[in-house]
């Protein structure tokens, strides 16, 4: 995520704009997309630093917000409501320790009305690593969460406490897809962009409703890398630096992923299966140091790049971070159907765009981050059962969308 550094940088994109070091509305065409805005969902709520928000798939309309300290909350229903429900606690294991660890992802089981599980991501020390496990609900009620009942997927060891990844996702195919970083630091210190044989720098697909082995999980029969003995099988792409949020269009089914870039772009791909998207011989289109990809080295272009800095001569407005978004398949903005959004952490800009046979045809800006306002920080998105979209600022708040007044 980089975020240790957002302040800094806030500062410069503030000085590029100010000397008008800033480009254009749109890549292609503003008029393609809709004006909208941000308002507060939840005016009486202020949230620790909340990561992700999930609707529970049993008919209950509850909805569940992840919080960095290791807290999942069940939220009002009542949108002027004050109080929340602590579904579940695991701040006592002291997840957040450094910036971008903690309770980073969260994901309910598609039948979680008739098995009650769900799926949490989170940081331990002694030694560093990730822990994904699978947690069920209390049987005497249906807000609380047994704690006693954990049983861990994973513990995967992180070199650093930075580029954690941290997604959960149940895709359309019923399976959980996993996002994970490079292990951090800087310049893919670890090398394990390109390598097969480690978790990280991946996207990971594995089956929760079976065993392979004496594995913990099931290994579906059409991960790409089944039967080669110097990948780990888990493995649905690779060459990701920092997949900073990813998800599924619901009518589509095409998976988008934006990847936190390392020193001048961020990115936007679409993930296909056994994709190489490039990190560490490429951030975004571009190269990336000295190192050179293998010949035969199949690696796949991003949709879609901005940069860090307005001199390097886009026509995408800058950013730093970015965060990534879903497709919007809501009723409530009908102008906003199909377009993907995604935003940048430090900026607080937020962005649109179309991906229509195999290309971008629109982009631009949605909204810009109101002046006068601190910085909303957005962290994540997040999609309710009826496709609306929210998004999550570490200023505290829970914002939705709506037409541009």
């Amino acid at each position: 995520m980089n975020r240790h550094i957002a302040a800094m940088k806030i500062s410069l994109l503030t000085l590029l704009s100010v000397l008008g070091l800033v480009f254009p509305r749109s890549l292609v065409s503003a008029e393609a997309l809709p004006s909208i805005q941000t308002k507060v969902a939840f005016p009486t709520l202020k949230l620790n630093r909340p990561l992700w928000l999930s609707e529970a798939p049993d008919g209950s309309k509850r909805l569940f917000v992840v919080q960095q300290d290791g807290k999942i909350l069940i939220l009002p229903k009542d949108r002027n409501g004050t109080e929340t429900k602590t579904f579940l606690d695991i701040s006592d294991r002291k997840p957040w320790v450094q910036n971008e660890e903690g309770l980073l992802g969260f994901a309910f089981h598609p039948k979680y009305k008739s098995n009650g599980n769900f799926y949490i991501f989170y940081s331990q020390q002694n030694p560093r690593r990730s822990v994904i496990s699978e947690f069920h609900v209390s049987k005497a009620n249906g807000d609380v969460a047994d704690k006693a009942s954990e049983r861990i997927l994973f513990e995967i060891p992180q070199p650093e406490w930075n580029h954690n990844g941290g997604q959960l996702e149940f895709g359309p195919d019923g399976f959980l897809y996993i996002g994970l970083g490079d292990g951090g630091a800087a310049n893919d210190q670890f090398r394990t962009g390109q390598n097969l044989g480690t978790l990280l720098a991946k996207i990971l697909r594995v089956d929760v409703n079976s065993k392979t082995g004496d594995l913990p999980y099931g290994i579906p029969k059409d991960n790409p890398f089944v039967g080669n003995p110097e990948a780990r099988a888990e493995t649905w792409a690779y060459g990701l630096r920092n997949p900073w949020r990813f998800s599924f269009d619901r009518k589509t089914g095409l998976l988008y992923c934006a990847d936190v870039g390392q020193n001048k772009w961020e990115e936007i791909d679409i993930i296909e299966k056994g994709g190489n998207y490039g990190w560490s011989f490429r951030e975004g289109f571009q190269e990336f140091g000295t190192r050179q990809p293998p010949s035969d080295a199949k690696l796949i272009d991003p949709i879609l790049e901005y940069p860090h800095n307005a001199q390097l001569g886009t026509n995408h407005l800058p950013g730093l971070s970015i965060t990534g978004g879903y497709v919007y398949r809501g009723s409530k903005i009908p102008a906003l159907q199909g377009v993907y959004l995604y935003t940048d952490f430090v900026s607080g800009t937020l962005w649109g765009l179309r991906y229509e046979n195999g290309k971008v045809t629109t982009a631009g800006v949605l909204e810009m981050q109101p002046k006068g306002v601190p910085a909303r920080q957005f962290s994540s998105f997040a999609e309710d059962i009826s496709g609306e979209i929210y998004i999550l600022g570490y200023d505290g708040n829970i914002y939705e969308l709506e037409n541009s007044k």
